[in-house]
């Protein structure tokens, strides 16, 4: 296996799961600050109260009631708002991160703790010097940051008063929100991510099958057209601030195979590529719309609201690297199936020749060098696979020990698939393993999903001291990237 001596070995986190501190130091509230606990069967919820002052309840990714407005309720638990704490921890992770010998740690930016409301003209001082401090500490200890600007936490604010990212004025607000980040953080900060798994807006819309509808799927491209060209303005931005700078997209990535033979099938399955995977990585890659975006539009009669200036923007405004998480892969069919599991905001038929975790994710290491090969055959951009982890129960032992095998036979496994995908030319740069610190499942809002190196004493209720605690995976981890990734045992 040929992994470079430079390959950048890390881990991964976002703000909003890990860093807690959620009303501290003039940060303003996100969504995932209205979103409960859940659990694999129970699920999250987002709380408001409505026009006639009543609490009430939406599932995470609903709309709520019109006249309403998000609110924290008194009966309710909320993981986020102290996520693991990073936010006085930090020193301490990344101490424990560079004991690993991590070369790069993947965190993102709050945008509501520098921009509280998200349209002010300035930014908050507090919270940019957090940020500062953070990555002051990374270069003290020589890992380089990767840092995704958005990850899935737009000020609630820009929420409740401009609709969101339904509104064209979310882009001028979102680039100030950038710009800011290049500005303060250079000479500190190179490998950036515009918008976290870019793709999950397409992805909802396929997990709640035929109930979306064409207002959906119109609201859901338009979306992703004013997000685009946020990101694209962002790239041309940050090269202009600073040309060493590394932009990169960032793709919830997810192998799809199809059931059968049957043609249709066949045909169902490149559907399934083309609106998931390929629509969003063409046009932050190649700066234009695929040819297949016409038939998804007119499958649900879109029309976009796309100006000249939009296009060249696109075409000026393309990544320089394909960012993507990877977790497991999907089935796609045509024909009618009763034994159905779902993952990472996609749901499929059982592959009988798969194992499954306990949140039902097919684990499918091949299902990785599949997913590289081709994305790099497509564009031919450095990559990163810059999530990737097992979410498993792990239990801290009496002697403060955790005995997480399982773990590692995961990740030995896909960096063993990794391997074979840079022997075959795939230009892979860098790996950054979701969770490496325990943090707050952004799917259920559990704990006892841990993906981490590093346990954090914390339950689903949020009762623990917060200690820390290194894992089995954390010495066999520091062993891999010691040995440029060839001792694996």
């Amino acid at each position: 296996m040929s992994f470079q001596e430079n390959f950048l070995w890390g881990g991964a986190i976002a703000a909003n799961q890990a860093e807690g501190a959620w009303n501290e130091d003039g940060r303003g509230p996100a969504k995932t600050d209205v979103t409960t606990g859940g659990s694999v069967k129970e699920p999250r919820y987002v709380t408001f109260i409505d026009k006639d002052g009543k609490p009430g309840k939406v599932i995470n990714g609903q709309p709520i009631p019109e006249g309403a407005k998000y609110a924290v309720l008194d009966d309710y638990y909320y993981p986020n708002h102290d996520g693991v704490d990073f936010y006085h921890h930090y020193k301490e992770d990344i101490a424990m991160l560079a004991e690993m010998g991590f070369k790069m740690f993947r965190l993102s930016i709050s945008w509501s703790r520098l921009y509280s409301h998200g349209d002010e003209d300035q930014p908050n001082p507090k919270g940019v010097e957090f940020y500062r401090s953070v990555f002051m500490e990374c270069k003290k200890h020589s890992i380089e940051p990767l840092v995704t600007i958005w990850h899935f936490d737009t000020p609630l604010y820009l929420e409740e008063h401009y609709g969101g990212w339904n509104n064209r004025q979310l882009i001028d607000f979102y680039v100030r929100f950038a710009t800011t980040c290049f500005k303060e953080y250079q000479g500190l900060v190179k490998y950036w991510l515009t918008f976290n798994e870019i793709n999950n807006t397409i992805m909802m819309l396929n997990l709640f099958g035929n109930h979306a509808g064409d207002k959906e799927h119109q609201q859901g491209y338009q979306q992703l057209h004013y997000q685009f060209v946020a990101s694209a303005k962002a790239v041309q931005i940050g090269h202009e601030i600073d040309p060493n700078n590394m932009i990169g997209c960032m793709i919830c990535g997810i192998t799809f195979y199809p059931g059968t033979c049957d043609p249709q099938d066949i045909m169902a399955n490149r559907h399934m590529w083309e609106k998931s995977i390929f629509y969003c990585g063409d046009v932050q890659c190649k700066g234009k719309y695929p040819t297949f975006a016409k038939r998804l539009w007119n499958e649900h009669h879109v029309q976009l609201d796309i100006t000249e200036q939009d296009l060249e923007d696109l075409r000026n405004g393309c990544v320089d690297m394909y960012t993507f998480s990877y977790y497991m892969s999907s089935i796609e069919t045509t024909h009618e199936t009763d034994d159905m599991v779902s993952g990472n905001f996609a749901a499929g038929a059982r592959n009988p020749y798969l194992t499954y975790s306990d949140w039902g994710w097919a684990q499918d290491p091949l299902g990785l060098r599949y997913y590289l090969e081709m994305i790099y055959d497509r564009y031919e951009k450095p990559i990163m696979v810059v999530e990737n982890g097992l979410g498993a129960y792990d239990t801290l032992e009496e002697d403060g020990s955790i005995h997480d095998d399982y773990r590692i036979d995961y990740l030995r496994d896909h960096i063993k698939e990794m391997g074979k995908a840079i022997d075959n030319g795939v230009n892979l740069i860098g790996y950054t393993t979701w969770g490496c610190i325990d943090l707050v499942s952004a799917g259920t809002g559990e704990m006892r999903k841990r993906y981490g190196f590093i346990y954090v004493d914390k339950d689903d209720q949020g009762q623990g001291t917060y200690n820390r605690y290194r894992k089995d995976s954390f010495y066999w981890y520091k062993k891999v990237i010691e040995s440029h990734g060839q001792d694996l045992d």
